[in-house]
């Protein structure tokens, strides 16, 4: 979570972690490696533009990259229609994986798939 400097709330970036002996991930898939799944993803219109979510992108993965489990990989959905979230993924390295899903429950898989690997260390 990011705090304007008025102290109120400006944005949040939530992971879950999803491991194989999890069987199946948030998004009803099977976990084959140790990962997160990213939701949550949100930036006060007021605090878009200012480079809030490369900060909230770089603590989270600093806290995923660093965890006990060895996660291999941070995903996450995008809606197709979202041009301006998924290039933001895109420039903090998120690769589409022309995988979707349904994350809302809609009935129709309209969030597409980027994926992030675990960086060399």
């Amino acid at each position: 979570m990011a705090e304007a400097p008025d102290g109120s709330w400006a944005g949040t970036v939530t992971v879950f972690v999803e491991l194989p002996e999890d069987g199946r991930s948030l998004f009803g898939d099977e976990v084959t490696v140790p990962q997160v799944d990213v939701v949550g993803v949100y930036v006060r219109p007021e605090a878009r533009a200012s480079g809030l979510v490369d900060a909230l992108f770089t603590t989270a993965l600093e806290w995923v990259w660093a965890r006990d489990e060895g996660i291999e990989r941070a995903r996450l959905y995008v809606h197709e229609e979202n041009v301006r979230a998924a290039a933001a993924y895109r420039r903090l390295g998120f690769v589409a994986t022309g995988g979707r899903a349904d994350t809302v429950g809609s009935g129709e898989p309209h969030d597409l798939e980027y994926v992030l690997e675990r960086p060399a260390r």
